[in-house]
């Protein structure tokens, strides 16, 4: 089986096409989202159609859970509020109603997804750090063989084992090595915070047991003038050109 994993799209459907586009010619049998569907970008509505589109699961991220009202933001930074707001605002009911119904995890087996931590899906942890990931080992009995996260708009891979042993793999396709345990960050679709600005996300083969991480440029200048014309934080149109 084939997987597609997709991730933290934030409303920038100018990279959601392209990767739509990528994901046909990579002959999956199942695309999954990992969440953050909505928040930062301008173009709400038309990325939940696209993902609703492709997607046989979404995972409900935090922006997709502070709009749907399931989450307290009150915490986040002034702009991230306005912009959640302003999403609000502009939702579909429809969409809408279908951010309010999303599970925070999903499993296929022995593969897990979760937008952050898998350990308490809910509160949206980050892992981006071996330190953050060795916080996992105590816990691997019951974690699958591969679980795929979002969040931190990085990719990222860590391999887990018994005795607080944890490896970062650096490695745009690998194969998962027996007896490890492994947390892969996917990236992100419409904000990527790699420094390399292109759409990414992830392939999956479960019978050759092969991750890969796929790059997709598409129209930034398109996507960050929507930010501005929608009075959005001009910094979630200018972080667009530069991958952070």
């Amino acid at each position: 089986m084939r997987v597609g994993i997709i991730s933290d799209v934030h409303s920038n459907i100018e990279a959601m096409r392209e990767v739509l586009r990528a994901l046909e010619g990579q002959g999956l049998d199942r695309v999954i989202c990992l969440g953050d569907v909505v928040g930062y970008g301008a173009s709400p509505n038309e990325c939940c159609e696209a993902v609703r589109s492709v997607a046989e699961v979404t995972l409900l991220g935090n922006h997709d859970a502070a709009v749907a009202g399931r989450m307290d933001y009150s915490f986040y930074y002034d702009a991230a509020r306005h912009a959640l707001d302003w999403t609000a605002e502009k939702l579909d009911a429809a969409h809408l109603e279908w951010l309010r119904g999303l599970p925070y995890q999903h499993r296929i087996d022995d593969v897990g997804f979760s937008h952050g931590s898998p350990l308490h899906p809910e509160n949206y942890d980050y892992i981006f750090a071996r330190e953050q990931a060795e916080e996992l080992v105590p816990h691997l009995a019951g974690l699958p063989e591969v679980t795929f996260i979002g969040h931190s708009h990085l990719c990222k891979v860590f391999a887990l084992h018994t005795g607080n042993e944890v490896h970062e793999v650096a490695a745009r396709r690998f194969g998962l090595r027996k007896g490890y345990k492994y947390i892969i960050s996917v990236g992100s679709v419409g904000q990527p915070r790699d420094y390399d600005n292109r759409a990414c996300f992830v392939v999956y083969d479960t019978e050759t047991r092969t991750v890969e991480f796929v790059r997709v440029p598409y129209d930034i200048e398109a996507s960050a003038q929507k930010v501005f014309d929608a009075e959005l934080a001009l910094n979630f149109g200018r972080r667009l050109f530069l991958g952070v």
